[in-house]
């Protein structure tokens, strides 16, 4: 067995003072969780509005998903766009779609406004693909993303592909055939099953020294209405009409609006006693997936990329059925070198509701021999090689029912709203999230989405 050791979490500043809760309050917003959705919320609640904010974690800063991931930033729906389209309708997909590409520039307004200088590395984003029903499921998404103004870049398909004749001809202007060592080198694998490779943005970023900076910054720039409180654990919440108060133990929190931006596992008692009572099941059928992912230095000779591997038959023996293996590259600095880090995951263990998930739990030795054997198959192509994995990492991602991010206000009670369901890729959701919240609590009125609470718990 081995440790639970994050690349994220070794750049955090370990001599950083904690600050629990050690009094009751009273504020105007209290975020519940500090990882990049809650930070998130807190920026652009701290930029747009006059209220002040207090953000409650029950661990330390970004210490949760957000230290534990595999830093991959990408615009996507971990489900198929045409599902989406299936349960809520073209124009809601469309501008769905549109709102998590708003995303990249929130991350830049974000930089901008609290000086950061920390890695964000845009690379290709590169997703292969090896069977028929992969390259047709993608090839129904890119047709919805066409006819959502979206700029797209082609699906490329070996010229021998054994499903060549199956392709439909409808949608041949979303695609073009190449040579097959064209595939392969885009992958950067020797690996012959892969037939069809598609090539968009993404970037690579660790989540967790990207919420310590953005924490400094709204520290000093907003230090008369700026709190953050770390061990402080939020036991229950009631709702009131107007208000909330907060159960932290020996102190009791009041403020007008709660904002839970955490992974939906706490087991955090809520009591609406301003109205009907909040469906406790909805928030209980949040599932937690662990992800399992390890992580070793190469020199710096290639340049950054995240990958994404659809395998034909070998996904992760431990994975839900439609996991795939993930990759990406990009500098990492140990001591005074700086180095190319290759972090992988794929493995996932479901949990069950409500159950308890510890990130001091060792890593098994299982997911390292299944990441250790995909490496040496697909990517490395030596399996010989013994690599030296100075990182071994897992961490929760919290699924909601429909595999949509959560954002918006509480049906029930206005005093509480969501900005949750990491949903697998969770780093862009989490970021248009904070700035949608803001935007509810500074009075917009906003056209229903398919983020919210509302639609999602029809």
């Amino acid at each position: 067995m081995k440790i639970n050791k994050s690349p994220w979490i070794h750049q955090l500043n370990q001599d950083r003072k904690m600050k629990p809760l050690a009094n009751d309050l009273d504020t105007d917003i209290v975020i519940v969780g500090a990882g990049i959705a809650g930070v998130s919320t807190a920026f652009f609640l701290l930029k747009y509005t006059q209220h002040r904010v207090v953000i409650v974690e029950q661990g330390k800063l970004a210490h949760g998903a957000t230290g534990h991931n595999a830093g991959q930033v990408v615009a996507r729906f971990e489900r198929p766009l045409h599902s989406l389209v299936d349960e809520y309708g073209l124009e809601k997909t469309k501008q769905a779609l549109h709102d998590l590409q708003s995303g990249w520039a929130l991350i830049d307004e974000m930089y901008t406004d609290a000086n950061l200088d920390i890695a964000f590395s845009r690379v290709n984003g590169v997703r292969g693909f090896s069977n028929i029903e992969q390259v047709l499921e993608i090839l129904r998404d890119m047709e919805i993303e066409h006819m959502s103004g979206l700029s797209i870049n082609t699906l490329l398909i070996s010229e021998d592909a054994p499903f060549r004749e199956l392709l439909p001809s409808a949608l041949k202007n979303l695609y073009s055939f190449v040579p097959h060592k064209e595939i392969l080198a885009k992958l950067e694998t020797e690996y012959t099953d892969f037939h069809a490779v598609l090539i968009d943005q993404a970037a690579c970023v660790n989540s967790a020294l990207f919420c310590q900076e953005v924490i400094e910054s709204l520290s000093q720039k907003f230090s008369d209405r700026f709190a953050l409180y770390e061990n402080t654990r939020i036991e229950k919440l009631v709702l009131k009409e107007n208000h909330a108060l907060l159960d932290a133990g020996k102190h009791t929190i009041h403020t007008h609006k709660v904002i839970l931006c955490t992974n939906g596992f706490e087991r955090l008692e809520i009591l609406n006693e301003g109205g009907l009572e909040v469906d406790k099941r909805f928030h209980h059928s949040v599932e937690g997936v662990v992800g399992y992912m390890s992580g070793y230095l190469e020199t710096m000779n290639k340049a950054g990329i995240a990958i994404a591997y659809y395998m034909k038959d070998d996904k992760p023996a431990s994975a839900h059925e439609d996991a795939y293996f993930y990759l990406t590259r990009r500098p990492h600095e140990m001591g005074d070198t700086k180095h190319n880090l290759i972090c992988m995951g794929g493995p996932e263990v479901l949990i069950r509701d409500r159950e308890e998930y510890l990130n001091d739990y060792d890593y098994p030795d299982q997911m390292q021999g299944e990441i250790d054997s995909f490496v040496k198959k697909v990517y490395d192509a030596d399996p010989n090689r013994k690599i030296d994995y100075q990182f071994t990492w897992h961490g929760l991602m919290g699924y909601t029912p429909n595999r949509v991010r959560l954002i918006g206000t509480e049906p029930k009670n206005p005093a509480l709203l969501y900005n949750l369901g990491c949903n697998g890729i969770g780093i862009i959701p989490s970021v248009f999230g904070g700035r949608k919240i803001a935007r509810i609590i500074s009075g917009e009125k906003l056209e229903s989405s398919i983020f919210d609470p509302r639609i999602q718990k029809s």
